[in-house]
């Protein structure tokens, strides 16, 4: 989907501040994994309808390497109500809920879906501050028999 010129449809008004492309970096840790570095660059955009399409592309901060990356959408379904719709290269569909209130969104994980190779995930929940051009966000998950945990944290920028 390409950004279009389109009114901003207006159940979609609480995210406006978010479109755009954001860069910057953040750290990742897991019971499971070694920590790590990496830079990371998101956009968000519309087509006036009531969702932001959503892309998502991390990079290993020691040699350039891809990590990860995800795409979807956030859906605005009223009064503050959000739902996520999100696909990952992993093998992984994850289906949240969440809110938007003074510019803080936070999503939690209603569906999980995984292909058969994929490694198990039981839960994904995100939190979002949006503080005028710094984008600032926590993930926490839950997977291959592993409680609830922070598995990613990140500050950025406006590009």
């Amino acid at each position: 989907m390409r950004p279009v010129e389109a009114e901003l449809h207006p159940d979609v008004a609480p995210l406006a501040g978010l479109l755009g492309t954001w860069r910057g970096r953040g750290t990742g840790r897991y019971p499971t994994v070694e920590g790590f570095a990496y830079r990371e660059e998101l956009a968000f955009w519309h087509v006036g309808k009531p969702f932001l399409a959503y892309r998502q592309q991390t990079w290993s901060s020691e040699d350039g390497r891809p990590l990860h990356g995800e795409m979807g959408y956030w859906r605005a379904v009223g009064e503050g109500r959000l739902e996520l719709v999100l696909a990952h290269p992993t093998g992984v569909t994850e289906v949240a809920d969440g809110t938007v209130e003074d510019g803080v969104v936070e999503f939690a994980s209603i569906a999980i879906g995984l292909t058969p190779t994929a490694k198990e995930v039981t839960r994904l929940e995100r939190r979002f501050e949006l503080e005028g051009d710094v984008l600032r966000y926590e993930l926490r998950m839950a997977a291959v028999g592993r409680a609830v945990t922070v598995h990613l944290q990140a500050e950025l920028s406006r590009a």
